[in-house]
Formats: C-alpha cells, sequence, structure tokens
C-alpha cells in the first residue's frame, strides 16, 4: 500500500467520528469472515486489514502526533485485535513496518475486506470479439475510506479507486459482508457455518477436548465459535456437552461475549 494514502484523517470531523464508530460496531462481521478464512483450504480474501491510531509525543511541540495505520494477520480474542503494521509511518519515530501490537476494540477506526468478483463476460455478438472485462475485488467496511471518497470529485473517486484497485462501490451504501442485499440472511449467520456443521459435530466428537482445551488468546472452542456468531456451531457444542458457564482467562463466559459483541441470534440460546 502506498505510504501516504489514507493515513492521515481529522479526529474533530463528526462525520469521521461517526465512521470509527460504526467501524468498531460491525468489526465483529470482519472477524467472522477472517475467522472463516483461516479455516479455508483455498482463500477467498485478497485483502483484509483494520485500522487504528498512533501516536506520539512532539518533542519539540509537546503535541501529540497521530497517524491512522493498517495492521494485518488480524487476530481477535473478543476483547483485542491484535496484527502487524503495514505502513511505514510518515512522522511517528518510535514504530515502524512489521511491529506487532495489541489494539483494544473500543480504539480501532476502521477495517477492510476485499473478495475477488467473478469475471463479467461479454453477451451477445460481443463475445466473439472480446475476452472477460475484468473486476477490481469487491470492498466491505472501509467507513472512513468511504466518509474520504464521499468528500472527493467524481473523477477523484475514479483515480483514488484505480489506485487501490479495488471496486469500494457507493459510498452512501457501504456493505459488511458478502452477498448482503441478495442473501440478507448473510447478517445473521455465514453461510459456511451451517454448510459446516457436519463436520463441525465430527470434529467434536473425534476431539472432545477442544470443548475444554484452553488456547493461547484464553480461549475455549465454545468461547471462540460464540465471538465469531457461528449459532449453529454454537448450538452443535451444546447439543455435544459444552460448559457455557466457563470462563475465558479474561473471566467472561461465551454468553459475556456474546452480549458484547451483540450478537443478538446467540444470546438467547446461551440465556436459556
Amino acid at each position: 500500500m502506498e505510504k501516504n494514502s489514507f493515513i492521515f484523517t481529522d479526529g474533530s470531523d463528526p462525520k469521521m467520528i461517526e465512521a470509527y464508530r460504526k467501524a468498531q460496531e460491525t468489526f465483529k462481521y470482519f472477524w467472522r469472515e477472517q475467522s472463516w478464512e483461516y479455516r479455508r483450504i483455498i482463500p477467498a480474501l485478497n485483502l483484509s486489514c483494520v485500522k487504528a491510531a498512533f501516536s506520539q509525543e512532539d518533542p519539540e511541540t509537546g503535541e501529540q502526533i497521530v497517524e491512522h495505520m493498517w495492521i494485518n494477520d488480524i487476530d481477535f480474542d473478543g476483547d483485542t485485535v491484535s496484527g502487524y503494521l503495514i505502513n511505514e509511518p510518515n512522522k511517528l519515530t518510535h514504530i515502524q513496518a512489521g511491529d506487532h501490537f495489541k489494539i483494544p476494540l473500543n480504539e480501532i477506526s476502521d477495517w477492510l475486506l476485499a473478495v475477488a468478483q467473478p469475471e463479467q463476460k461479454p453477451k451477445g455478438l460481443s463475445k466473439l470479439f472480446s475476452s472477460p472485462a475484468p473486476s477490481f475485488p469487491k470492498t466491505y467496511g472501509g467507513f472512513t475510506i468511504h466518509k474520504m471518497r464521499a468528500d472527493m470529485s467524481e473523477s477523484e473517486r475514479r483515480e483514488h479507486d484505480d489506485a487501490w484497485q479495488l471496486d469500494f462501490g457507493d459510498f452512501n451504501d457501504i456493505e459488511i459482508v458478502n452477498e448482503q442485499k441478495e442473501k440478507p440472511e448473510n447478517l445473521v449467520e455465514h453461510p459456511m457455518s451451517k454448510n459446516m456443521k457436519e463436520k463441525f459435530v465430527q470434529f467434536i466428537q473425534e476431539y472432545p477436548d477442544e470443548l475444554t482445551n484452553i488456547d493461547e488468546n484464553g480461549l475455549n472452542l465454545f468461547h471462540r465459535e460464540t465471538i465469531a456468531g457461528n449459532l449453529t456451531s454454537v448450538q452443535a457444542a451444546l447439543d455435544a456437552g459444552a460448559d457455557k458457564n466457563i470462563r475465558s482467562r479474561n473471566g467472561k463466559t461465551a454468553l459475556d461475549y456474546a452480549k458484547q459483541l451483540r450478537w443478538e441470534h446467540i444470546i438467547p440460546v446461551l440465556e436459556d
């Protein structure tokens, strides 16, 4: 990614602050998709990254220098987002690209996913003389980017999008999950959660200790499936005898995570 693109934002701009808020509220959808990406044999995502503010005090003026930059290779424990810095800072001197950071969810400022689109095949007689039209990967999220795109002229937006080689779509209609309009049920549960039910049940039967084993983030399988919003997996784990009262290393139950991430379709199952 180009060093000087999309780094600086005006934290006093109400529309930018609203973009931060939307990114934090919808991050759960980013993590849901990313968690499934880690399980795929063939990757589906062209890009997945999270933006956060980094700062230090200017030694000459005493003022805070702030740069909003992106991290990738994302992990999430229900409370904290972690990853590696992609950008080289413009002015900050105490950090560099490749550094690893852990950032509270309420301090991220954006997230972005990009998924390749199928080639647009020419129709009619034109298909005899034309090749399939290339298309840029479609983006999801990117609230701060869309705020800045809204402030651009149409030609500036085209130039911006061409530089990224991404299809950002309409800045007034930001999508957060794949096929959101065609399949609104995808906002409730990821289709892979339903499609992988049999394999998930088989996995639990073969490795029952996974329901109690704690990973490096202090979570067990039941916590992780709840955090990712996978109702089908959560129900299958309960049917297999998962203890919904087990607490993570941070002292939280699966219900605690469901509530703080506002997975409304899972909360009733865990409260029952």
